[in-house]
């Protein structure tokens, strides 16, 4: 299975905003399938989407909630 899905609205799956957002505005959207996190743009509903492992996500979501996520320099 790839973790790059080039149209979500395919799969078939419920896509959820964060109860933290605003739920008129553009975010990212997530989604279960086979039990991973598949994450989306709102704006693009039928655009693409990836696939990763539940506690990756939790650690990632968890960083950027925190403010510890720090930008990688090219």
């Amino acid at each position: 299975m790839s973790n790059y899905y080039p149209n979500i609205a395919e799969l078939g799956i419920v896509m959820r905003k964060s109860s933290y957002s605003n739920q008129s505005a553009d975010c990212v959207v997530t989604g279960s399938l086979a039990g991973q996190v598949v994450v989306g743009d709102s704006k693009d509903p039928n655009g693409p989407g990836h696939r990763h492992q539940p506690r990756a996500w939790a650690v990632f979501a968890q960083a950027v909630g925190s403010g510890t996520l720090v930008p990688v320099s090219a």
